[in-house]
């Protein structure tokens, strides 16, 4: 192996180098500050319902009501508790961006060369890098040998770029293969890495559209709430009740109107959500991104590590001839199969693979593992198509390698001469097939054509030479007359179960654009392999992104910018952008999309910092499951709206038309606060866990602007106006049977919304929501024990009734949810959700 020459120069002095630091700062990254505890509960504090809430808990201060107040209370207190924890617990599972640096760095310092942190770097300092090394800050590269650098988290480049001297080394690369000696010309926040992270910091978190539809709704609630209780308490005032009393009653009211629970619910069922999520393999860092997954149009999605493994594999193997042998296996797992069966060429083609390679491949530690590549990766590639073809561990000590002319990137190629046991030499070469054909061996026709289409369908093609000496030659010289043994067929394998994946998504009606730092014709054939193309792709460069025609499917040769560009316009043209990647040059594009999505196992730091969701089995079909889950919950919100909305409004009518049929007070407040928090509370909340519909996957999504109450404003109508006509129906009647009306009325209200709670559930699923039946019985039973629990009939007003005003009650009851039940012409339909 050549050796790095010595360096000739003391480097930085202690004192110079201090001084620099002084000037320049530390070589790190700002540290990511977590918000304080009191501003994640500001932010919760923030939602329109909420401060309805607070308005409500300030007049029954007031007014001293001290059991309203406190009820009030638990309901803010519990829907802050659980978004703030939730925030917490997924800061806590991902580590910050600062890991993405490297540890330590090897310096020139006072003429000696010493490792120190990487966070005391200083520009002028002389750094040297060996083969593993991540990048510590950016360099120029002063001398250098056999240097391959992986640059795939900055750039998406599936494969290692070689670099020579004079050439720059990004902060957060990977030197591959090789050694060097560099000069530091940036650090910290003005290095490569640092500036992405800038790119990061500034884009702020865009409300998801459930935030923006709840916000718009709480605002038309609670002025809706208002102005009716504002009605209620002038009615009662000029009737000559009370001021105090109809006071409270109008606050009673406006809790009633205003669906309090909601924000529990919604909470809830995002928490609920992400629980199941997590079972799956789906770790959500922001709660609210949980339920913007159903609301997707567009998922624009990395290359590398997303639609493919992000490992260098030989895909087959073309013989002279154009015979091929295909290889398959899982990343540097050397057991993977040859089909057909590997013959005397083929073995030949396998052993010059293994024997022209400076890799080695690395066996799991302990377990069931992933064999690691040591050296550079493709070169780790090779050498596991050779061992799928049964070439022997001891190869390359029956055949010792006795001289070299390591690959540069001007010759494109290199050659090693191993002493044979038979005597004579062996001399391999192998390189780009135009380094190849011609210069060193004769041109093939048949295999020239196949490396040339190979190329273009986004395949990287070497090609790999041979021949037997008697003498012994120098490896320059020898580089003469080889025989053309084949070629190998690299690329980065399509994840398993990737195009069934895009084909869901296509089925439910969410559109692909793939965004990568690879080649065009890589990323085009990538695309069509996948399906993410139906045709040829169309395909724009990221320079163009901002000016690209409508309907591209596919950014190639894309910087951290133009993904950023590319995600601002999409949203632009409205659509809810998901992006997918793992590289720190994804990251600026994941904290600007609606929801980001990392991976968890390959993905740098710095993507799981900027995502919303973190996928720990880096499965692209995570992101389908997940989106099922935002989907579900959607609908299950909207059913609660059903529910609750339809229960508020029919309260408010009773007390508005009550007292035109003689019904002076209908309810009193304590009682109408009873209804409410009985019936909104368990069954409300168990509504959050209803299953997923029928054929939920199969619908479009739905559009941004589509209002979240839209298509139910006439069942909530509907439903409302069959309450309050049973309720005020059974009221009446119990007047003229002599029995007490206000608690029949009482009854029939409370009974018949848990009816409706049990007739908005899913229909035509086996699966079956246990917490609603649970939550109904529950709440059943504290409306009865406001009949006949002396304590909660003092407290209430109410009086008990007989067994047969309890039937007719019931019956009364059960009008409203058998008619919901009835009327629903199809499961979505009953669901809410359409």
């Amino acid at each position: 192996m050549t050796a790095l020459p010595a360096l000739g120069t003391a480097g930085l002095t202690t004192s110079e180098a201090a001084e620099r630091q002084r000037r320049h700062g530390r070589n790190e990254l700002p540290a990511p500050r977590p918000p304080s505890l009191a501003a994640r509960a500001g932010t919760q504090l923030r939602d329109p319902l909420v401060l309805v809430l607070l308005a409500a808990m300030v007049v029954t201060a007031l007014l001293r009501d001290v059991s309203d107040l406190v009820v009030i209370l638990l309901v803010v207190v519990l829907n802050t508790t659980i978004g703030v924890v939730q925030e917490i617990r997924a800061d806590r599972a991902v580590a910050a961006l600062r890991s993405m640096a490297a540890p330590s760095a090897r310096v020139r310092r006072d003429g000696a060369d010493v490792a120190i942190p990487a966070a005391e770097l200083v520009p002028g300092d002389i750094v040297r890098v060996e083969s593993g090394d991540i990048i510590p800050a950016d360099l120029r590269i002063v001398e250098a040998v056999q240097l391959s650098v992986d640059e795939a988290a900055l750039t998406g480049e599936s494969m290692p770029v070689a670099r020579g001297a004079g050439e720059e080394l990004s902060a957060g690369t990977v030197a591959a293969g090789g050694r060097a000696v560099g000069e530091v010309t940036r650090i910290g926040p003005d290095s490569a890495l640092g500036r992405i992270a800038a790119l990061v910091s500034g884009q702020p978190r865009r409300p998801t559209p459930l935030q923006r539809r709840l916000a718009g709704l709480g605002r038309v609630l609670a002025l809706a709430a208002a102005v009716l209780s504002a009605v209620v308490l002038a009615v009662g005032v000029l009737r000559g009740q009370p001021f105090g009393e109809m006071l409270l009653a109008a606050v009673s009211l406006t809790v009633a109107a205003v669906p309090e629970s909601l924000p529990a619910v919604v909470t809830l069922a995002l928490a609920l959500g992400a629980h199941r999520m997590a079972r799956r393999s789906a770790i959500v860092r922001r709660l609210a991104a949980v339920e913007t997954l159903g609301s997707v149009t567009i998922l624009a999605t990395d290359k590398t590590g997303t639609l493919t493994e992000g490992v260098m594999s030989v895909d087959r193997l073309v013989l002279p001839g154009g015979a091929t042998v295909t290889l398959t296996g899982r990343g540097y797992d050397p057991g993977g199969t040859a089909d057909p069966t590997p013959g005397p060429q083929a073995v030949r083609l396998a052993e010059a693979l293994a024997l022209c390679n400076d890799a080695a491949l690395a066996a799991p530690e302990a377990g069931p593992g992933a064999w690691r590549p040591v050296g550079d990766p493709m070169e780790a590639a090779l050498l596991t198509a050779a061992a799928r073809c049964g070439v022997p561990d001891d190869l390359r000590s029956a055949l010792p390698r006795i001289d070299e002319v390591p690959f540069d990137p001007v010759r494109r190629r290199m050659t090693t001469i191993h002493r044979h046991p038979d005597g004579g030499y062996l001399v391999l070469c192998k390189g780009a097939p135009e380094a190849l054909l011609g210069p060193v061996c004769a041109d093939d026709g048949v295999l020239a054509a196949a490396a040339e289409a190979l190329s273009r369908s986004g395949y990287r093609v070497l090609a790999v030479a041979g021949a037997r000496r008697t003498g012994y030659v120098s490896a320059a010289e020898a580089e003469r007359r080889l025989d053309l043994l084949g070629l190998a067929v690299l690329t980065d394998p399509v994840r398993a179960g990737t195009p069934e994946t895009v084909a869901a998504f296509r089925e439910a009606g969410i559109g692909l654009v793939l965004i990568t730092g690879d080649a065009p014709a890589t990323a085009a054939a990538i695309a069509e392999r996948v399906g993410l193309a139906t045709g040829p792709a169309r395909v724009a460069l990221g320079d163009a992104a901002a000016s690209a025609d409508p309907g591209i499917e596919v950014f190639a040769r894309t910087d951290p910018e133009q993904k950023l560009t590319i995600v601002e316009r999409l949203q632009r043209e409205g659509a809810v952008v998901a992006m997918t990647g793992d590289g720190v040059n994804d990251a600026p594009a994941l904290r600007r999309a609606d929801i980001g999505v990392a991976m968890g196992r390959g993905g740098t730091e710095a993507a799981r910092q900027a995502a919303d969701l973190v996928l720990a089995d880096d499965n692209l079909a995570t992101v389908g499951r997940a989106v099922l889950e935002g989907r579900r919950i959607y609908d299950n919100i909207r059913r609660f709206l059903v529910y609750a909305l339809s229960g508020g409004a029919a309260e408010v009518l009773v007390m508005l038309a009550g007292p035109w049929l003689g019904l002076a007070v209908p309810l009193l407040p304590a009682q109408i606060l009873w209804i409410n928090m009985n019936t909104h509370g368990l069954p409300g909340v168990a509504l959050g866990g209803e299953p997923a519909a029928p054929g939920l996957m199969h619908r479009r999504p739905r559009r941004p602007g589509d209002a979240i109450l839209g298509g139910l404003t006439g069942r909530i109508a509907g439903i409302a106006a069959l309450i309050t006509a049973t309720a005020l129906s059974a009221a009446l009647w119990a007047r003229h049977a002599g029995a007490p009306w206000q608690t029949v009325l009482f009854t029939v209200l409370g009974l018949a919304q848990l009816g409706v709670a049990l007739a908005v559930r899913t229909r035509g699923t086996d699966r079956h929501n246990r917490g609603l039946d649970v939550a109904v019985v529950v709440s059943l039973a504290l409306q009865l024990g406001a009949l006949y629990l002396p304590w909660l009939r003092d407290l209430l007003g109410t009086e008990a009734l007989t067994l047969p005003e309890l039937a007719t009650a019931a019956g009364f009851a059960a009008v409203p949810g058998l008619a919901a039940r009835l009327l629903a012409r199809a499961p979505a339909h009953c669901a809410a959700a359409e």
